[in-house]
């Protein structure tokens, strides 16, 4: 059994953890050229290539609050992702933007920016990637979320955390 962490944008930040949370792969995934929608296709098969059939996965959900260009990107391929992996009978996560943060560094705010160092204080983890590095916390979050659905969440987990995966339990 595998944790992914997924964070899709051009350069989606894929990352698959071991059991004991070592890093298996840390990916930035592009796809193929830069006009749509080959683009998009070609990242969604990527992915889909490296995941494996038992794979626990968190994906992160849309930035509803996003402007720009990119924003009808973001969103036609986080739908074409969520397709697949349902086409494909994976069972995901989503987990919100703020969340990914606020189980990263304590606040849900965190600019995107400021994440690498408590990231690498609390797991000691870095990549020069912000994607992959977002995709290495969603990775974690998939482990915790595993754990605890199976009476092993460790003690040793910050309120915070726990407040996290509370919430995303409902």
């Amino acid at each position: 059994m595998r944790f992914v962490g997924i964070d899709p944008s051009s350069k989606t930040g894929f990352v698959a953890l071991d059991e004991a949370g070592e890093v298996l792969r840390r990916k930035e995934l592009t796809g193929v050229g830069s006009v749509d929608p080959k683009r998009i296709v070609t990242l969604v098969d990527e992915i889909i290539t490296h995941l494996h059939t038992d794979d626990i996965i968190c994906l992160e959900g849309y930035s509803f609050g996003s402007q720009g260009k990119g924003v009808s990107f973001q969103y036609e391929l986080g739908g074409m992702i969520r397709e697949w992996l349902y086409r494909m009978k994976f069972e995901y996560t989503i987990i919100t933007p703020s969340q990914l943060k606020k189980f990263a560094t304590g606040k849900g705010n965190t600019p995107k920016d400021a994440m690498a160092v408590p990231i690498y204080k609390r797991w000691g983890f870095e990549s020069s990637s912000n994607n992959v590095v977002d995709a290495y916390v969603l990775a974690q979050m998939a482990r915790a979320i595993k754990q605890s659905d199976c009476g092993q969440l460790a003690l040793d987990l910050p309120t915070f955390q726990l407040e996290v995966l509370q919430a995303i339990a409902g």
